[in-house]
């Protein structure tokens, strides 16, 4: 079994008199692309903010990191994207170049090395005159400053086209492939996430209500499409009987329909 980079134990977190999160359990293995799932206003982005210290919780425990890491360390390992929040006048290279200064990473050469793994590298332009899917990328490569061992994405494909999604969804697979790194993901867009993550999160009432693999998906959401004379009939006696199937096909629940059946909901 692999190691968790990231643990969570009964976190709490409340604003005022109203509770977010209220007893959140989440295990992060590395080299796992894990998917969280939750409504709006479910405490993803918060869950995320707590991971890299942006907010204190009330209660519970963190982990980030390897075996004997302190949370400093674990947190020293992580790069995250959480939103745009570049000067548009200035190009890629420039907006990278503040905030490698910014972050303390001394390797000039990180700036290359990250416009390159998002595909920038020729990008001469403004951040004022790029798509949003560029803008998405600029976010992506600052998070890769430095290297990180685990990398956390709010909402990277937020507002792109079909094309743009498929882009950082094999560019993602390409750096969790090539350089190891953990990736947690969140996203509306749960089709995608689907041909993205191998592990998922749903987060529901303040709480992780369910973990599952990608196998674990196929595996509980397989079944079996019968098409027959008499569906009441069919359901009563169907293997005593033998009544006759006219059509079988095997079918699987999609991500999204799994997630309303944990939740309750519908996607229709």
């Amino acid at each position: 079994m692999s190691e968790a980079v990231i643990k969570l134990e009964h976190i709490q977190k409340s604003y005022g008199k109203s509770k977010i999160l209220l007893d959140v359990n989440l295990e992060i293995c590395k080299g796992d692309i894990f998917g969280l799932i939750g409504r709006n206003g479910s405490g993803k982005t918060t869950i995320f903010k707590i991971i890299l210290g942006l907010s204190e919780f009330n209660g519970g425990s963190v982990h980030i990191g390897e075996a004997g890491d302190s949370l400093r360390q674990g947190r020293g390992r992580t790069g995250f994207y959480v939103g745009q929040n570049f000067f548009p006048y200035m190009n890629a290279r420039q907006n990278l170049e503040y905030y490698r200064i910014l972050k303390k990473v001394d390797d000039k050469n990180e700036i290359d090395r990250v416009l390159e793994l998002v595909g920038l590298e020729k990008a001469k332009s403004k951040v004022s005159a790029f798509s949003m899917g560029m803008k998405q990328r600029l976010g992506i490569a600052n998070a890769l400053l430095g290297n990180p061992e685990i990398l956390i994405l709010d909402e990277p494909v937020n507002g792109l086209d079909p094309q743009g999604i498929a882009d950082i969804r094999n560019m993602l697979k390409k750096i969790n492939s090539e350089l190891g790194t953990t990736i947690i993901i969140s996203s509306h867009i749960l089709s995608e996430l689907q041909n993205t993550a191998n592990k998922f999160g749903i987060l529901d009432d303040g709480r992780i209500v369910k973990e599952l693999s990608d196998e674990d998906l196929r595996i509980a959401s397989n079944y079996v499409r019968l098409t027959v004379d008499d569906v009441q009939k069919a359901r009563e006696i169907l293997e005593r009987e033998g009544i006759r199937i006219y059509n079988q096909s095997s079918d699987s629940m999609s991500l999204e329909d799994y997630y309303f059946e944990q939740v309750g909901g519908s996607n229709d």
